[in-house]
């Protein structure tokens, strides 16, 4: 019957679509309400509530044209409107995929941020955010290994709560996993009454919590000493920069670094300005909006064409989700994360993770 349905309803709805031309039936749906778009997909906001003093929980309903997650660990683009402009952001999603067409994100307010404080502390349940493919290959093997080790510090414990959760939620036998979580104090553990519980209650999970205000930053005696065969565990590491940096150190030296997956909030620290050639900066022409400004050379082509008040494409502004791809018309750039030079006209860029060399026009 639903596919006699589905067969009835195809002729129908290419019919409205000529009616519509050139919007679609879609783009009407759109503004009827947004989470019958299947163009567009968007999300209600279910639930909210707070984790700590400064990072908030929310529950999305995904509406119909939102594609899901396949695995936990994956992260999303959100979009939400502030001040009349939509800004993107990525979030981890910290729910294991369950069909159900919801998902929760938890998210930090960073200090002088523009959408984090919104999504944290301003939310309400009802509001609607705009949703982007879900990305990510932050996640567990099937079958998982034996041994697991979890290294996050702050909200970077946001991927490995949904694997975790997700290993809760198997049947049968469980892989010894162990999870050294850093954070300034107890109050600050993110999640941390969940984790307290799950560890007590599940005998393959081992919780270390690592309070940096009275034990200092983990080092690689401690992590020895909270877990002996860490560099023997498939481990995974999501924090701040220093965290990862250490991680990535310790795991080389132990001669582990095969076994070591890292998942970064921000990109890399951006190569030497002035390194290379071109690495002065200079000044950019965003060519349809006919703005000109000067830009550093550390400063990406998306943070110069917000400050000149270009509107700009965007996403995750850490060189991931490709949203903020735009032509190059002329003139070359430099990534920031590698300090490579290139381009040439035509291409197409990222302008979140591009820096100017020298003058270059944008197609923006």
């Amino acid at each position: 019957m639903v596919g006699v349905l589905r067969h009835l309803a195809r002729p129908v709805w290419q019919g409205a679509g000529r009616l519509t031309t050139p919007l679609l039936p879609d783009d009407f749906l759109a503004v009827v309400d947004p989470l019958w778009s299947a163009k567009w997909p968007a999300g209600r906001v279910e639930a909210v509530w707070a984790e700590t003093a400064d990072a908030t929980t929310l529950t999305v309903r995904a509406g119909r044209g939102w594609s899901g997650h396949r695995a936990a660990g994956q992260y999303v683009p959100v979009g939400v409107g502030i001040d009349g402009a939509l800004h993107w952001r990525t979030y981890s999603i910290t729910t294991p995929p369950d069909g159900s067409g919801r998902f929760a994100i938890t998210v930090r307010a960073v200090p002088d941020g523009r959408v984090s404080p919104h999504l944290a502390r301003r939310v309400r349940c009802g509001e609607r955010l705009r949703l982007g493919p879900v990305q990510g290959d932050f996640v567990l093997p099937g079958p998982p290994p034996p041994r697991l080790l979890f290294l996050t510090g702050g909200i970077g414990i946001t991927p490995a709560v949904a694997m975790l959760r997700a290993l809760a939620r198997r049947t049968g036998r469980r892989p010894d996993t162990v999870l050294v979580h850093s954070a300034p104090d107890a109050d600050r553990v993110v999640f941390g009454g969940e984790l307290r519980a799950m560890a007590t209650r599940e005998s393959w999970l081992t919780l270390h919590e690592h309070h940096t205000r009275q034990e200092g930053r983990l080092d690689r005696v401690r992590l020895g000493a909270l877990c002996p065969d860490w560099e023997m565990r498939e481990s995974w590491a999501c924090g701040p920069e220093g965290l990862l940096a250490f991680a990535e150190r310790a795991w080389r030296d132990a001669d582990a670094r095969h076994r070591l997956h890292l998942e970064r909030f921000r990109p890399p620290s951006p190569a030497v300005p002035g390194r290379g050639p071109g690495g002065h900066g200079g000044r950019v022409r965003f060519t349809r909006s006919g703005v000109e400004t000067d830009a550093g050379p550390a400063t990406s082509l998306l943070n110069a064409g917000e400050a000149a008040g270009v509107v700009m494409p965007s996403g995750c502004r850490m060189g991931i989700c490709r949203s903020c791809l735009s032509p190059l018309s002329a003139g070359r750039v430099r990534d920031l994360r590698t300090g490579d030079v290139h381009g040439e006209p035509g291409d197409v860029i990222q302008t979140c993770v591009s820096a100017v060399c020298g003058p270059v026009h944008i197609d923006l």
